[in-house]
């Protein structure tokens, strides 16, 4: 990706998976880049060395972005050190996976606070950031548009999201601002890991071959649709959810590996 010279990105858990692979995108692309972090220090540092060592600039923010003054704090740390703001993405994201009837109010707050209000607070302090116009993209879930065991906590959430991003297109147009959302499916990173490793869940095993391209996404195929969003190319795309899970979302039983001649 090019294009990007001269462009100030935020980017929110940026010490790791897509977050990482994108502040590394970004950044070969001529991009400075503020690499936010909540605990991983060390893997925060890492990712700036090695935009540094590509020849870019970083700087490594500390913010839980679960509560509202760190979210202010983020920005306000952001415009101190580059004074503007071009693409803000929302990547961080956490959540519980468990049966609806097994949700407490404490999991519902917290994946709320951390996944939806984390977001539109988020582009209150990004707008007045981005004075000439800028893009917003904030990382979405196929649990947004279909369901399936112990993700209902995060995936109302992710939906709740996208429903967000379509109001901000709306609103911010007039200044220029692009806002979209991108939807993952099944990503190899430490999140989907977790996942499928959670007591009594399917095991990835199954789940892969009714997927039409037959394995996981990786993070820099995300991350590359990303930046197309954040690229010059993308000027005339807004509203929009952008799905990138390999086909998951559009199959259905049966299923093409469960077929049998003469079919097949």
């Amino acid at each position: 990706m090019t294009g990007f010279t001269g462009r100030t990105a935020l980017i929110t858990g940026a010490s790791r998976g897509i977050g990482r692979a994108l502040a590394l995108t970004l950044a070969r692309g001529g991009a400075a880049i503020a690499v936010n972090y909540k605990k991983n220090a060390d893997l925060a540092e890492q990712t700036r060395k090695e935009i540094d060592e590509l020849g870019g600039t970083a700087i490594t923010v500390a913010a839980d972005v679960e509560e509202p003054e760190e979210v202010a704090r983020l920005f306000e740390d952001v415009a101190a050190a580059f004074g503007k703001l071009d693409f803000f993405v929302s990547n961080a994201a956490a959540s519980s996976f468990k049966n609806i009837l097994d949700l407490g109010q404490h999991h519902l707050d917290r994946s709320y606070a951390m996944n939806v209000r984390s977001f539109v607070l988020g582009v209150q302090h990004a707008v007045p950031l981005m004075p000439a116009g800028g893009r917003i993209v904030a990382l979405s879930s196929y649990g947004s548009i279909r369901a399936y065991p112990t993700y209902a906590n995060l995936g109302s959430a992710k939906a709740a999201i996208e429903a967000w991003v379509r109001y901000m297109a709306v609103e911010f147009g007039g200044r220029g601002i692009n806002v979209n959302a991108v939807n993952g499916g099944i990503i190899e990173t430490a999140s989907s890991e977790y996942f499928y490793n959670v007591p009594g869940m399917a095991p990835l095993s199954t789940v892969l071959p009714r997927i039409p391209k037959g394995r996981m996404g990786t993070a820099q195929e995300v991350a590359d649709v990303i930046a197309f969003l954040l690229s010059p190319a993308a000027e005339y795309v807004t509203g929009q959810s952008i799905v990138v899970d390999g086909g998951l979302s559009v199959v259905a039983p049966p299923f093409l590996n469960e077929m049998s001649s003469p079919l097949i």
